[in-house]
């Protein structure tokens, strides 16, 4: 529930666009992470849900336009760390 005219913010996973820190992203996401939860876990499944959770949702403009469809005004996003992260702002 946010009151009128305050500001959401978002911090949210996103994937890079530029190379070489798209293919490292990927590369480490497939494999590096879900190997290293199962070792910590002792899980099989531990983290595999992640990479497929951040390729699902939407990222940059696409989550700007999906907040404004819901009416927030004053979208904007900041990619962090290459774009591994995106920090979001909105207005309701």
């Amino acid at each position: 529930i946010l009151k009128p005219d305050k500001l959401l913010i978002i911090l949210e996973f996103s994937q890079p666009e530029t190379f070489p820190f798209r293919q490292i992203y990927k590369f480490y996401f497939k494999n590096i992470l879900p190997t290293v939860g199962k070792l910590v876990s002792k899980n099989a499944t531990a983290y595999t849900y992640l990479p497929e959770s951040v390729n699902a949702f939407p990222y940059g403009k696409a989550l700007c336009d999906i907040l404004e469809q819901e009416g927030f005004k004053q979208t904007t996003w900041k990619s962090l760390t290459f774009g591994i992260s995106t920090v979001y702002t909105a207005r309701k």
